[in-house]
């Protein structure tokens, strides 16, 4: 193999064990170290060492247990420069040695059993209810997804130093509040599954409709999304909320070459190409919903159900309107918020009952829930267009125009209100 071959084929091999290893090995750290600088810091060395060493040495038959023994190595050494848990570093070498001490070459390692116990003590640990939601966010995209402080602040449009301040913040809180590294017990399980499901939520929504800018899509956070939730299912397979979560996830990322035309700019679902729709997907995410859940329908489940109902519509008139407003009806009991009756009251007015949608806007708009949210006035209005009142539309699409937080949203908006009849 050439120098420049075999150089790609580390790289790339260092990429893809990245996606694949780099929670587990920091979940592992934090287990034994019980410090997550040091174990993020030894993850990071032993990824390094890879790059450099894999182009000479070749890729490893088992690339983890490689990673795992150079990041192991390199946290022993940061404790020991620190002179400080010398007891934990003792009784972490001795276990070593009980076991027969780690192989460090790369043709000695053998395939290892997956510390899938210790990845899930990572994912709910970082979002425990005590620290901020941003927080939780955050240190699930640092240390479970792997990315590094300057993609997560750009990727929320806040300056590194903010973003490495608010890690900071969130580790010396779980050091100082004495937050356990583990996962909850079976009574605990339901609520805090819940918090973890809404983190990745929370992450994938900013990329499905981003809060500002002029970019409507961040792809790679919706991917980031969909890997984290990959993680959750395959830690808890029986859990029907986060396949339902997953099958949402996918469902929605599915449309993502459909949502935008090739200058940038919004297509409304209606007017989208569905042949354009990532169809394995689409097919993922309604596979994951053949299973009936064991117990009551939660809000995902919910949630996923309706973009089913768009997913499995070959034509914008075949979609179910009806089953979607039970599903709606459903999920505002279940999961109640201002949002939940906006979609409704739409979902309302796509199935033909226009006078009853826009009733509902108009409480809804009365209540103040929803004031300065774009998206109500951008209903109505779309309403009062399919309803015949012309004036009231082209009011409305302006207020939505003036609070529309992206660039290709307000766009979108103005073509709307450029195409109501004149007059």
């Amino acid at each position: 193999m050439t120098g420049g071959r075999a150089a790609s084929e580390a790289s790339k091999a260092v990429a893809r064990v990245y996606r694949e290893e780099w929670t587990r090995i920091v979940a592992t750290l934090i287990r034994s170290t019980g410090d997550w600088d040091v174990a993020e810091e030894a993850a990071a060395d032993a990824f390094e060492r890879a790059a450099r060493r894999w182009v000479i040495e070749g890729v490893p038959r088992n690339p983890g247990a490689w990673l795992t023994t150079v990041a192991r190595h390199r946290a022993l050494d940061v404790l020991r420069r620190r002179g400080v848990e010398v007891g934990k570093v003792r009784e972490w070498m001795a276990m070593d040695e009980l076991t027969g001490g780690v192989p460090t070459d790369p043709a000695e390692i053998v395939a290892a059993e997956p510390e899938w116990d210790d990845r899930l003590r990572l994912v709910f640990t970082c979002a425990h209810p005590a620290l901020p939601v941003e927080a939780r966010v955050a240190l699930t995209l640092r240390t479970v997804g792997g990315l590094d402080t300057a993609e997560i602040a750009h990727a929320f449009f806040v300056p590194e130093a903010t973003m490495a301040q608010r890690l900071v913040r969130a580790k010396r809180k779980i050091r100082h509040a004495a937050i356990p590294y583990r996962v909850p017990s079976a009574a605990e399980l339901p609520e805090r599954l819940g918090g973890v499901l809404a983190v990745l939520m929370l992450v994938h929504n900013e990329g499905y409709l981003a809060s500002s800018g002029d970019r409507l899509l961040r792809l790679d956070l919706q991917e980031e999304a969909i890997r984290l939730a990959r993680l959750v299912v395959e830690l808890l397979p029986d859990a029907d909320e986060a396949r339902a979560l997953l099958a949402l996830l996918l469902l929605q990322h599915a449309r993502s070459a459909a949502r935008v035309d090739a200058e940038g700019e919004l297509v409304p679902l209606d007017e989208q190409d569905r042949s354009r729709w990532n169809a394995a997907e689409v097919g993922e995410g309604l596979a994951l919903l053949d299973k009936p859940p064991p117990g009551p329908i939660g809000p995902y489940r919910l949630q996923a159900e309706i973009q089913a109902a768009h997913g499995r519509a070959r034509t914008a008139d075949e979609t179910d309107w009806r089953a979607i407003v039970e599903c709606y009806d459903a999920l505002e009991a279940v999961s109640p918020s201002p949002v939940v009756e906006l979609n409704r009251a739409v979902a309302h007015g796509l199935a033909g009952d226009t006078d009853l949608a826009l009733a509902e806007l108009d409480r809804l708009e009365a209540s103040g829930r929803l004031d300065g949210y774009h998206l109500l006035a951008a209903a109505q209005a779309d309403l009062l267009r399919r309803n015949g009142r012309m004036l009231e539309s082209a009011a409305r699409y302006r207020d939505a125009i003036r609070l529309a937080p992206t660039g290709p949203e307000q766009r979108f908006l103005e073509r709307r209100l450029a195409e109501l009849p004149a007059g």
